[in-house]
């Protein structure tokens, strides 16, 4: 009997390794993109909102422009410059079939930067993306490409490397590519949290249990069975990998779920797609993450969850508990070089602990794997099928509103706590005279754990002969109409000095736009240098910025800035500005005993004897 456990183990391991990996990882082919010794501040697999990452970010001590090289022989087939994200990144193409992408990069190398240069200029766009024919820009393993940085959604100098497959896109955990970096640290399993499957994922409040480390592995603190009324029940496990060298808490490489001696169901992060890197809302319990709580990872798959994280061996993790015997639980975490972390603790029924059901009396729940609508006289909501990872039972308030400019009263729908993986589309009737001017200019505002706004769109009920405002979102909460009426504002590029309608420049490096809008939606940002579109900057979002360079030589010049926000309002704005070459006022310095000099005036000590 054991023997037969043993070959069903081994092929079920051999099964899951050649569904998951790629047809090979090719060791010592690539080499590290840095001259630095590797040392990671996140993995592949670590936890972000609504997204695994998706490859390395290696640390720059904390420097920017340490030189990055081409990790193989290939061509830079891919440069774009994504505000928020990337930031400014290349891909490089390698002849054995897979790509690796370098981001938060500040200068590209010489040629390449003059070529994205041009292109932004011809293009008359900032933010851009090139694809490039294999014989414009070839490159040898350790060429030099590029300076590290810090630009795009990066928090701090670093330097963030993918590699993946060039024809699918999915990306490959680089760790099992025999990169250098040394680890013998295994994963920390924090915390166990168990949930009533009986109902939703949503509707349960988990039951925590916080774990010792024993060194032959970890136990539950206080007892090593746990006692449950519950009949049908789930784990989900708070874990780190840590790394050899650095306290860092990265991403866990799998985790398994064993019940009995028998593997149930794992999950493995070796190559992630990014279609699929949203399914981490339902790798992770969402609503205690969106409540405040720490990252829980689930060892079952949620019944709306399609993605290719979870492999269900036997069943799909959730424990149906029929009789009142001991039940062994094993829990296995390991990281991508293979060191493990195993928790053991046992489970028993005890009808004494069971709690009665209560009749929801509520509204029939959203299901996962269906279409779903909520249908009110002003308002309603339809869901596509793949919408939800569980059930939800949607929750409806309408309240009245007297703000400015709102054409509807305020509709709320449960919250941003239950995640959603494709957007809903959202429609409200408004019960408001709205004017004609007015009707191209109406927007729909979701809040509830931050905000996000949609222009409206009109859409005739023909049943009815009724109007309604639609849009769509990516999450659930309280959604109300506005007419966007206000235009953008623009900030001056500087002050007036020494009287006179043309602006001084000549004591600044760089010119520094701030557009605001009523709704915090710059749709469309340009300006223009004496006619001529002018690069401005915008890496962080916030601030578009201007460095002076050759495109603007000394003397008069005319500086136009146009914003429009969402609905299209627009704001222009002009100045004349003047910059010369710009010599600091010297110093003036008090001499001894009153009196000012332009040079320092040597005085002499006299000692008393």
């Amino acid at each position: 009997m054991q023997l037969r456990y043993l070959l069903l183990a081994l092929l079920i391991s051999i099964s899951m390794c050649l569904q998951a990996q790629p047809p090979s990882y090719p060791k010592g082919y690539f080499r590290d993109p840095l001259g630095i010794p590797i040392v990671l501040s996140a993995n592949l697999g670590e936890l972000r909102p609504d997204h695994w990452h998706m490859g390395l970010d290696i640390r720059t001590d904390q420097r920017e422009n340490l030189p990055v090289y081409a990790v193989a022989d290939g061509y830079i087939a891919h440069i774009g410059i994504r505000p928020e994200s990337f930031g400014r990144f290349i891909i490089i193409a390698h002849p054995n079939g897979l790509s690796t992408l370098y981001a938060h990069l500040n200068d590209f190398f010489p040629e390449l930067e003059q070529y994205v240069t041009e292109q932004q200029y011809k293009q008359e766009r900032w933010a851009i993306e090139l694809d490039l024919p294999q014989d414009k820009f070839p490159v040898q393993k350790s060429q030099f490409i590029a300076y590290s940085g810090t630009t795009g959604g990066s928090q701090g100098p670093h330097l963030h490397f993918e590699i993946f497959d060039s024809k699918t896109e999915k990306r490959y955990n680089p760790l099992l590519f025999g990169l250098l970096i040394p680890d013998n640290v295994p994963p920390d399993i924090v915390k166990l949290a168990m949930y009533d499957r009986s109902k939703s994922v949503y509707e349960t409040t988990p039951q925590f249990f916080y774990l010792k480390n024993t060194g032959n592995g970890y136990i539950i603190s206080k007892t090593p069975l746990i006692k449950t009324g519950l009949t049908k029940l789930s784990f989900a496990i708070q874990a780190y990998d840590r790394m050899s060298g650095t306290d860092n808490p990265n991403g866990i490489y799998s985790a398994t779920l064993f019940l009995d001696g028998e593997p149930q169901v794992s999950f493995l992060l070796d190559n992630i797609s990014y279609e699929e890197t949203v399914y981490v809302n339902a790798n992770i319990d969402y609503k205690y993450r969106a409540n405040g709580g720490s990252f829980l990872q689930h060892l079952s798959q949620l019944p709306g969850d399609h993605g290719g994280v979870y492999q269900q061996i036997k069943g799909d993790g959730v424990i149906t508990l029929s009789d009142t015997t001991v039940h062994t639980v094993h829990i296995e975490v390991k990281d991508a070089n293979d060191n493990l972390s195993q928790l053991n603790f046992a489970i028993q029924y005890n009808g004494a602990l069971a709690t009665p059901v209560m009749d929801p009396h509520q509204t029939d729940p959203f299901a996962p794997n269906k279409t779903n609508d909520l249908v009110k006289p002003d308002f309603g909501i339809h869901m596509p099928a793949a919408t939800l990872y569980d059930s939800i039972r949607p929750m409806y308030y309408r309240n009245p509103s007297s703000a400015v400019y709102a054409v509807s009263d305020i509709h709320q729908v449960n919250d941003a706590s239950i995640p959603l993986h494709n957007d809903i589309t959202v429609r409200i009737k408004p019960d408001r005279t709205i004017p004609e001017e007015w009707e191209n200019k109406i927007v729909i505002q979701r809040s509830s754990k931050g905000t996000s706004v949609r222009k409206a769109e009109w859409q005739n009920d023909h049943s009815t002969n009724t109007q309604w405002l639609t849009a769509r979102f990516g999450d659930l909460g309280i959604f109300q109409a506005f007419a966007d009426i206000l235009p953008p504002q623009i900030n001056d590029p500087g002050s007036y000095r020494g009287g006179g309608d043309t602006i001084d420049l000549s004591s600044i490096s760089r010119i520094v736009f701030h557009p605001t809008d009523n709704f915090n939606v710059i749709k469309d940002f340009r300006v223009e240098l004496d006619g001529h579109w002018l690069r401005f900057t915008n890496d962080k979002g916030k601030n578009w910025i201007y460095i002076f360079d050759d495109r603007c030589p000394y003397g008069v010049h005319e500086l136009q800035a146009t914003v429009k926000d969402l609905v299209g309002n627009t704001t222009t704005k002009s100045w004349w500005f003047r910059r010369y070459p710009y010599s600091p006022p010297k110093k003036k310095v008090v001499k001894k005993g009153g009196g000012t000099k332009k040079n320092k005036v040597k005085i002499k000590k006299t000692v008393s004897k």
